[in-house]
């Protein structure tokens, strides 16, 4: 895809009213510090747009980003590990779930997965959660320059086992430093939910 504009349209926050959006909405999620920012500034060829942070969990609010008016990038608050208190985690929790309920243009999930790491209890409660909810996640393996290549198929394996996925499910290998796995990702979105 060509972005010719990007604007971060809509903040929702934990008391805010999730928007009436018209055009279709391609959410990701994953834990905190999995690389969520770093993928979304790929997909919209912004160096430091989605903001990106060391410190887990700075992205708190489900963000709207409008792609060429034509559909929205969301960038769920990332869940797991992040410093803050149960109370805000819960409230976070609640925040993604009213909008994967709420959203009537939500087309698809990405659940990003660190491709270094055997899943995370949060990382297989999310993926289970999501497919409950009616979804068929794409899988997006970040941090794919960290791994040698002669280790990808190894660890690709290790995420399908781990998370057991439904079979057929897709698994994209990105990595933002190289924008392996960019234009696979957009042709995803263009051909199956534009």
């Amino acid at each position: 895809m060509i972005i010719k504009s990007v604007n971060l349209e809509t903040v929702c926050g934990i008391t805010s009213v999730l928007p009436e959006n018209t055009r279709p909405e391609i959410a990701f999620a994953g834990k905190s510090n999995v690389g969520k920012s770093s993928l979304i500034n790929a997909l919209m060829n912004r160096k430091s747009y989605a903001r990106i942070s060391a410190t887990p969990g700075k992205t708190q609010t489900i963000n709207f980003y409008n792609i060429n008016e034509e559909l929205y990038l969301v960038d769920l608050p990332g869940y797991g590990y992040a410093k803050v208190s149960e109370q805000e985690k819960e409230k976070w929790g609640q925040l993604i779930e009213r909008y994967l309920h709420g959203s009537s243009q939500l087309k698809a999930v990405f659940l990003l997965v660190d491709i270094r790491h055997e899943p995370s209890a949060n990382d297989k409660m999310m993926y289970e959660w999501v497919v409950s909810q009616g979804y068929h996640p794409i899988i997006i393996a970040t941090k794919l320059d960290k791994i040698k290549r002669s280790q990808v198929d190894k660890h690709l394996k290790m995420l399908r086992t781990g998370l057991s996925l439904v079979p057929g499910t897709k698994i994209i290998p990105f990595s933002s430093m190289t924008k392996q796995g960019r234009d696979e990702i957009w042709e995803l979105v263009e051909t199956e939910y534009l």
